[in-house]
């Protein structure tokens, strides 16, 4: 793989740290500023929603913006809000801080996909996405547990700080080893973009996004009060727990952009799903005990993250076959897809807690990954009938 390749993937570890680090946090924010723990997750939920509308709407107004000063425009940005969130006299401009983060996240996120597919041959487009994803999965195994252990120990500030630096980092390998050439490809009109989503392969990608990846922050936005409250867990150990949980995901990315590579996206999607599904219903039975629950994670970890390089990658071929030029666009319609569903399941997950109990996350979160392996098998279907 290009060396500019693992460049991206270095800034998306800076991102996932920053978007995922949140979650081992919202106990000590809401203390500290004097808010219910279903409000402080608002941090993960309109980070998300910052994503959903910012990602598609900046990526089609830059679109003759030379891709490698947008990347470092973007990384700027990201590193900015992260230094205003450590900053934050109050849970508003913590609020607005992120934001403006989660705003560079998903323009950055929409054009890294297309440069990362531009980069190598097409044989090899799902594995060079899942090569920029494994940054983001990385930052689930050692980001997010040390971010939240630095945290526990030193505040909740001090993560924030981190991760300006790793901004810092990352604008520097963007700048040695992106391109300077990178195809910036044809400006498509707004008619044009917006008819990316009604396009009936684009649309069903999008929405399995949307309950296959999203559903599973149900569950996720609130992971540490159910290990604490429910499973036992003392809140110190939670890190290991992340930790356990971000290894499976670079394994399951790794595994989706190799399984869509070798057998088609709609039959590793098929396979992905199926396991996501069983592995949140099992959580039902798993989360009263410290060694099953551990087990589950891993597992849960390893089918969700495997969704993101098989759908990412699915998007860009699909725009580019009908429209050259429409893989960035069409992609960041796709992260505000991701994030659309991370922000709806955050707030679903929000209102079990509040109501229900923590405990019974899951079972949406099953509900949901459901919904999305029927829009599998119907996409199947669909296409099996077109061939015929």
């Amino acid at each position: 793989m290009p060396i500019a390749v693992l460049a991206l993937a270095i800034a998306a570890f800076a991102i996932g740290t920053t978007e995922f680090v949140i979650v081992g946090l919202i106990p000590e924010i809401a203390g500290e500023l004097d808010v219910s723990v279903p409000s402080a997750g608002l941090l993960v939920s309109m980070y998300a929603l910052a994503i959903t509308l910012g990602a598609p709407t900046i990526t089609a107004l830059t679109q003759r913006l030379p891709r490698k000063a947008l990347a470092l425009g973007l990384m700027t940005l990201f590193t900015a809000g992260n230094l205003a969130a450590a900053l934050a006299p109050s849970f508003g401009t913590l609020l607005a801080g992120r934001m403006v983060t989660g705003v560079a996240h998903g323009v950055f996120f929409s054009i890294g996909a297309a440069i990362a597919t531009s980069l190598v041959d097409r044989s090899r487009a799902s594995r060079a996405v899942s090569l920029m994803f494994a940054g983001l999965t990385v930052a689930m195994v050692v980001g997010v547990p040390l971010g939240s252990f630095i945290g526990q120990t030193f505040g909740w500030r001090a993560p924030f700080l981190l991760v300006g630096a790793l901004g810092v980092l990352s604008f520097a390998s963007l700048a040695l080893f992106l391109p300077g050439n990178l195809r910036i490809g044809e400006a498509l009109p707004l008619k044009r973009q917006f008819a990316l989503v009604a396009t009936p392969r684009l649309l069903s990608l999008y929405l399995i996004t949307v309950f296959g990846f999203g559903g599973s922050f149900v569950v996720f936005t609130y992971l540490t009060p159910l290990l604490t409250d429910v499973t036992g867990i003392a809140p110190a150990s939670v890190s290991l727990a992340l930790m356990l949980f971000g290894l499976a995901t670079v394994v399951g990315n790794l595994a989706g952009g190799a399984a869509s590579d070798r057998l088609g996206a709609t039959t590793a999607l098929g396979i992905v799903l199926i396991g996501l599904v069983a592995s949140l219903a099992m959580l039902l039975v798993t989360q009263g005990s410290v060694w099953a629950i551990s087990v589950n994670l891993a597992v849960w970890g390893g089918f969700a993250f495997a969704i993101s390089p098989i759908v990412q990658s699915a998007v860009v071929e699909t725009a580019e076959a009908g429209s050259p030029g429409a893989g960035a666009v069409a992609s960041g319609f796709n992260i505000a897809a991701f994030n659309l569903g991370i922000s709806g399941a955050s707030a679903v997950g929000g209102a079990i807690v509040a109501g229900p109990g923590v405990g019974m996350t899951p079972v949406v979160a099953a509900l949901s990954g459901m919904i999305a392996l029927g829009l599998v098998s119907l996409t199947a279907a669909k296409a099996q009938e077109n061939r015929a």
